[in-house]
């Protein structure tokens, strides 16, 4: 009868530590894998930005982020556009061609860089060493240029680009300032991330 009584306990503690310790396992396994998904914070950094553009005035930028990237959206005047084409004497790749790592997608490699001529979006650094450059959209001589029409100067190496993004020659600078992936969700607004084949 005590042989009965301890074999039936053993078995019970038996099945019950089994139980107990296969939760245990479950409740550190889950976190553990879980740790290896991107947290909520990196995935927001990862989504696409939209970007209203209504309140842009003619010559005026306005600065968005993505992936913690300064992004520069320019509502560039009639005047600004047709001054792009009097610079390309003085630029590196004026037609855009050096397309390597996504520097400029199919529908910047035109002479306004942009899918809509009038939208200037250009992530914001200096293809340098990553300064952020400065807007300097009024086309008038300009310490650093006696004949500037417009662009950005970065102020860390004295490197310049033109209002399209495009680099001068003989700056550190190497090569034009990236366009990101982009689409118009309408006529007013913009979403940052995301190419025009990529939307669908």
């Amino acid at each position: 009868m005590d042989e009965y009584i301890n074999r039936g306990r053993r078995r019970f503690l038996t099945v019950t530590t089994s139980a107990v310790g296969g939760v245990g396992i479950i409740a550190t396994t889950v976190p553990f894998f879980q740790s290896w998904l991107p947290s909520a914070s990196a995935r927001a950094t990862e989504a696409p930005v939209t970007q209203s553009l209504k309140k842009i005035e003619p010559g005026q930028q306005l600065i968005t982020t993505w992936r913690n990237l300064p992004i520069f959206i320019v509502n560039r005047t009639p005047k600004q556009l047709a001054a792009l084409p009097g610079q390309n004497p003085r630029l590196v790749d004026p037609d855009s061609k050096n397309t390597s790592a996504h520097q400029q997608p199919a529908y910047a490699q035109n002479g306004t860089r942009s899918i809509k001529p009038q939208w200037l979006i250009l992530i914001g650094l200096c293809t340098h060493v990553n300064c952020v450059p400065t807007y300097k959209g009024q086309m008038k001589p300009e310490p650093f240029d006696p004949a500037w029409q417009g662009g950005y100067y970065c102020p860390c190496h004295r490197s310049r680009y033109d209002l399209a993004g495009r680099v001068y020659k003989d700056v550190p600078a190497p090569k034009n300032m990236q366009v990101p992936p982009y689409h118009f969700v309408d006529d007013t607004t913009v979403q940052i991330g995301v190419g025009p084949k990529d939307k669908a």
